[in-house]
């Protein structure tokens, strides 16, 4: 019979992983955790060595010395509804996941929206559980980023909080789009087109993606000549629900309005069908821009107008960044915003 000792005897060694890729102990450990100081033939040979030795790491052993968990969290404070419902946060996901491959850390996924759940996630958000967290839809008044920055925890934030918009705001490490200008581009295509009694569907105001995507729309209008009419302006929470009630309230207020910007594809799908409802045609009779570019858009009936946003890429950023703060590399800036590009469709 094999003993839990003998098999514990035959486990392949970092010593037998450097013997049988011919390179020292040293460079095996950092192929092991991730370093990018290794030569593309040592870390391709140690990997070959890993693979026909079938070398597990022990990370209950390197946790004690590198005094690292090799996890990272992810914290959507939303419900797991709309996590996996809506496909921004899938985009974001499979960029965090692309850029974790290529290193030893290990991701898992918590939702943070109920206290219950708050409370677990707090509790685990610790250095003894992880190397560092990925927040991701923060609402203004959320505690989280400051807990963590107690805590001495590297944090990302998905998006620029509310907060970062005022001009006393604390530096944060963060990555976004450029809500702001996409909005704008956005009108402006409208009022290009002769659209002069342009409406808006913004999101929430208490999130910094909010908060943007309307200063953009305000920008434009005042830049065309036309006055903010606060008639004109509807609030949604996101979901394709919101944007049917909003779409609902605008018309009531303002029947003559010729266009709509609406701050998300979802929102935008919902007011699809309350102008069909309402007997009027897009874009003949109005016209509808929405913003993600998600694969909704496509489908929508006529196929929706909207602002691109690389969501794939800004997860890719977000890892890359928290990787970079968890090693202790020098970052020249905490702050990346990519660029937003409309996708022309028939509904505009």
């Amino acid at each position: 019979m094999t003993t839990q000792r003998t098999r514990s005897l035959g486990r392949p060694t970092l010593d037998a992983v450097a013997a049988r890729a011919g390179v020292g102990r040293g460079t095996v450990s950092r192929v092991v955790n991730g370093s990018p100081q290794v030569s593309p033939e040592a870390r391709a040979a140690v990997q070959q060595a890993i693979a026909e030795l079938g070398y597990v790491p022990n990370r209950a052993a390197r946790a004690l010395v590198t005094q690292r968990t090799d996890s990272v969290a992810l914290v959507v404070s939303e419900s797991g509804e709309r996590l996996f419902a809506e496909p921004f946060f899938a985009g974001i996901v499979r960029g965090v996941s692309s850029v974790l491959l290529e290193t030893p850390l290990q991701l898992w996924l918590a939702m943070a929206q109920s206290p219950l759940e708050r409370e677990r996630v707090e509790h685990h958000l610790t250095n003894q559980h992880v190397d560092g967290v990925l927040l991701l839809s923060l609402h203004d008044a959320d505690p989280l980023p400051t807990l963590l920055e107690e805590r001495g925890l590297p944090t990302v934030l998905g998006g620029r909080p509310a907060r970062m918009l005022h001009p006393d705001a604390q530096p944060a490490s963060f990555v976004d789009v450029d809500n702001a200008g996409g909005a704008r581009q956005a009108v402006e295509y409208l009022t290009g087109r002769g659209r002069r009694r342009i409406a808006t569907i913004a999101g929430p105001q208490d999130m910094g993606v909010g908060l943007a995507r309307l200063s953009g729309y305000r920008d434009a209008v005042r830049t065309a000549g036309f006055g903010i009419n606060p008639d004109l302006i509807a609030y949604g929470d996101f979901s394709e629900e919101s944007g049917t009630a909003a779409m609902r309230l605008l018309l009531d207020r303002c029947p003559d309005l010729d266009a709509v910007f609406v701050a998300a594809d979802l929102m935008a799908f919902g007011a699809l069908h309350t102008l069909r409802d309402a007997g009027r045609r897009v874009p003949e009779d109005v016209a509808v821009i929405g913003f993600d570019d998600a694969p909704i858009a496509r489908r929508a009936d006529p196929p929706l107008t909207s602002v691109f946003q690389p969501v794939d890429e800004m997860g890719r950023q977000m890892a890359r960044l928290l990787v970079a703060r968890i090693r202790g590399d020098e970052i020249p800036a905490p702050h990346v915003v990519l660029d937003t590009q409309l996708v022309e469709r028939a509904s505009a």
